[in-house]
């Protein structure tokens, strides 16, 4: 037998001339007879797209011409296919318990026909790659992410299943290939719901507890004789807390189902910039964070991938996060490779069709953005003319989610490095709704994305309307600061209101207000402040009755200290102005001008009563100053972190929700906004080792990518 097989392998080796492609390591610029292109050495290509690799006339001296006998040719070569196994690619890798390693699409379709044991030394596994679609179901001979031009990159992600429980999958569920060769002209093939709606509404019926609203005068006195012009009122909002349900539903025998049930499911679509210069250990930490993503994601929560470069592609329908949705979309992500220019705008459009496609619709909804680059395609000045001018960001947003529009979709937007496109991000985020946040360091980007979907998966109020009435005939409204969220003020000046929006749990939103105050003499009852809103799980609308802000009129008001609530929020509302006027200047080349604004405003907060009496958000907020005068110390920093640093910072202030700002997420001064549910999701990323990010997925240590600077 051993006789027979040493014959066939003579004959497959020298008879038949086959050859054997060299790992990229002993490739020479010589060998010029050998493709550059990845895919001409494709298992799946054929006999013919084999021999067109081969040397016109072999000769002894062509190492393709026999099988190699050394064990570091084997390790490098697909045991299935026979041919190379190199990193950056665009195949990825698959390496077994007992170390050895294969094409993933090989091993795979190994697999899917019964065969649990290694190719090469027989072990038993236990566990094995999720089955998946192999290399013939795909047009181009292997599975592919990227159109057929783009550059491959790294693949050293391995989706584990142990392989009982995949067989039983794929007896209950059948899985379809993730990636085909043409897109549906309509995304409207989003996975059902289901009874999961029905089960949430059921669950949060007699369990729903009411935002807070609270009101603080600058003053709880004026005198009787006076008036005032401008006089401040504080207006603060809280959302209800997040476990409430949970305690509703102890009692229940279906205590599990509840439990997972009892928050607003999200529908998910991740945009995700997968161009050149997002090659190497970029790429890994992505894969990571969507994996992070993906683990923490719920199975009424729908999660779909849209990857763009030089153009964009859905690489994920909108699919529940079951058992099964989990792997598969693991598998798209473990697919992804980078290459290409950044075609933002692109990227956005096919996010947004997803959401307005699909046929069901869960209660949330919203986008995540990351780019590393800058728009190389949408991005045009808004007017001709010798003097350049701003270019016209948004153009890159999609029309339909603009601002005013009755059809917004949060874009919550992460810059990636030192070399995004900050102005336009920022942009983005502001236009939709969105937040914007500045990852400065590449192992961020998991915490950035924990801390957003922390605040994704607590969604407890959505479209909020607050809305005052002045209930002295004599008091009227002057000016509402309510920061990004739009507000309006009747002509007469007698109503006012404030579109809110959505609110995470514990969440707390503050807004003051200017009035002017008439001679009075008893007690003046000012304002009247209420709110409506829509409870995403159960769909009720709630009314909110009007809290009054009163004040006393005495003869002679003696001495009276001013309201520290009231102090602290116009701290804050300084602290943002001065944010705006130092980018400007700083942005017109006048940085010495920015610092000293940043400087001034700095010591104005000092002599404030809040600081004075230790408030820890003003601290925070002087030293969140201080750090953007050090970030403006020059021109090439500010290019590379400052202008993101602040952009970040105005988005965090302007919306009052957490964003990242720089390489940190533990600063005193970033955790002014962040959430319970928020802190939990961080703690959870936080304390994860690096070999336990994701229990289906196995990664190289970061240190293993190479990082070379790629166009795009």
């Amino acid at each position: 037998m051993g006789s027979r097989w040493r014959k066939a392998k003579l004959a497959l080796g020298l008879n038949l001339c086959v050859y054997v492609p060299k790992t990229l390591d002993d490739v020479s610029p010589s060998d010029s007879w050998i493709s550059s292109d990845p895919t001409a050495v494709s298992p799946a290509s054929g006999a013919s797209d084999f021999r067109a690799l081969m040397p016109s006339t072999p000769t002894p001296t062509s190492s393709g011409l026999r099988l190699s006998k050394s064990s570091a040719s084997s390790k490098k070569a697909c045991a299935i296919c026979l041919a190379f196994m190199k990193p950056g690619h665009g195949y990825a890798l698959f390496t077994a318990e007992c170390s050895h390693t294969f094409h993933f699409h090989c091993i795979a379709a190994n697999v899917k026909h019964g065969n649990h044991v290694c190719p090469v030394c027989r072990a038993k596994w236990k566990e094995i790659p999720f089955g998946g679609p192999t290399s013939c179901e795909y047009p181009h001979g292997r599975a592919r992410v990227s159109p057929v031009n783009w550059p491959q990159d790294d693949g050293f992600v391995n989706v584990l299943r142990r392989f009982p429980r995949v067989e039983s999958l794929n007896r209950q569920h059948r899985l379809t290939p993730l990636f085909h060769s043409s897109e549906p002209t309509v995304f409207n093939d989003d996975e059902s719901l289901g009874s999961l709606a029905e089960t949430a509404e059921e669950i949060q019926h007699g369990c729903m507890r009411m935002v807070e609203i609270k009101t603080y005068p600058e003053f709880s006195a004026i005198q009787q004789s006076v008036s005032e012009e401008n006089f401040t009122i504080l207006i603060h909002l809280k959302a209800p807390f997040a476990p409430m349900m949970q305690l509703c539903s102890r009692n229940s025998h279906r205590n599990t189902n509840l439990l997972k049930t009892s928050r607003a499911s999200v529908d998910l679509v991740t945009v995700l910039d997968v161009s050149g210069s997002m090659g190497g250990t970029k790429l890994a930490l992505l894969k990571r964070a969507m994996g992070f993503v993906i683990q923490n994601l719920g199975p009424s929560d729908r999660l779909s991938v849209i990857a763009f470069s030089s153009t964009a592609r859905r690489l994920f329908p909108l699919h529940r996060m079951s058992e099964s949705g989990r792997q598969q979309a693991l598998q798209a992500i473990n697919l992804l490779t980078s290459g290409g220019g950044t075609n933002i705008a692109e990227g956005l459009r096919k996010g947004v069709k997803v959401i307005e496609d699909r046929k069901e619709k869960n209660p949330v909804c919203s986008i995540i953005l990351l780019s590393d680059g800058q728009d190389t395609y949408m991005v045009t000045p808004t007017s001709g003319g010798a003097q350049p001018t701003q270019p016209d960001y948004r153009s890159l947003v999609p029309s339909s989610i603009r601002g005013g529009t009755g059809h917004q979709i949060p874009v919550h937007v992460f810059g990636f490095g030192a070399d995004h496109d900050s102005e336009s991000m920022h942009s983005i985020s502001e236009t939709s709704g969105g937040t914007f946040s500045f990852i400065e360091t590449e192992g961020t980007i998991q915490d950035a994305f924990a801390q957003c979907i922390g605040g994704l998966l607590s969604v407890v109020v959505q479209e909020m309307h607050v809305g005052v009435e002045c209930v002295h005939p004599s008091v009227h409204l002057g000016s509402i600061k309510s920061g990004s969220y739009a507000n309006q003020v009747t002509d007469d000046g007698h109503n006012g209101s404030i579109d809110v929006g959505d609110l995470y749990a514990d969440e707390e939103r503050d807004f003051l207000l200017s009035v002017d105050v008439p001679p009075a003499g008893e007690e003046t009852v000012l304002l009247k402040v209420g709110c409506t809103y829509r409870d995403p799980v159960s769909k009720e609308t709630v009314n909110m009755e009007g809290v009054e802000v009163k004040i006393s009129r005495p003869l002679i008001v003696v001495e009276q200290t001013m309201s520290i609530e009231v102090d602290r929020q116009r701290n804050r509302l300084l602290a943002a102005e001065a944010m705006a006027e130092a980018r400007a200047a700083a942005e017109r080349g006048e940085l010495s001008e920015a610092v000293c604004i940043l400087e001034e405003r700095r010591r104005i907060l000092s002599e404030s009563l809040a600081v004075r009496s230790g408030d820890q958000l003003c601290l925070a907020l002087d030293a969140e100053l201080r750090e953007m005068q050090e970030r403006m110390a020059s021109w090439q920093r500010y290019e590379a972190s400052g202008r993101a640093y602040v952009l970040s910072g105005l988005s965090s202030h302007s919306w009052q929700r957490a964003t990242t700002r720089g390489d940190s997420t533990d600063s005193s001064f970033l955790q002014a906004y962040q959430t319970p549910s928020m802190v939990d999701m961080l703690q959870r990323s936080q304390t994860m080792s690096p070999a336990s990010r994701h229990p289906n997925i196995q990664m190289r240590q970061a240190k293993s990518f190479p990082a070379p600077p790629q166009p795009g």
